[in-house]
């Protein structure tokens, strides 16, 4: 796990409980069990919502990796715990919930 990782857990882990999972050279972010983005070159990407769309509309949509088929909000806003507060308690409650494993 490298530095970055470890900020963005640090920064969301107010949120709730925060896991990264390395997967095809990036990472996935996970809150509460529900994916909520991917760390990509030191990058965090989140899943466009309601709620993110609203709370990030002035943040640069990109692609997280190449071939990659979501959109998502690239987040820089470390430092707004407020913002970070109400973006994951949006998120989450807008995100569908982990598909049950066989």
């Amino acid at each position: 796990m490298n530095a970055f990782n470890e900020y963005v857990r640090e920064v969301f882990f107010a949120a709730g409980s925060i896991v990264i999972k390395s997967m095809m050279g990036g990472y996935l972010v996970y809150l509460n069990g529900k994916l909520i983005g991917d760390i990509c070159d030191n990058e965090l990407f989140l899943k466009r919502t309601p709620t993110s769309d609203r709370l990030l509309a002035d943040s640069e949509l990109r692609y997280p990796y190449e071939g990659s088929k979501t959109l998502m909000h690239v987040f820089d806003r470390f430092e707004d715990k407020e913002l970070i507060q109400k973006l994951l308690d949006g998120m989450y409650t807008e995100l569908p919930a982990p598909k049950k494993k066989k």
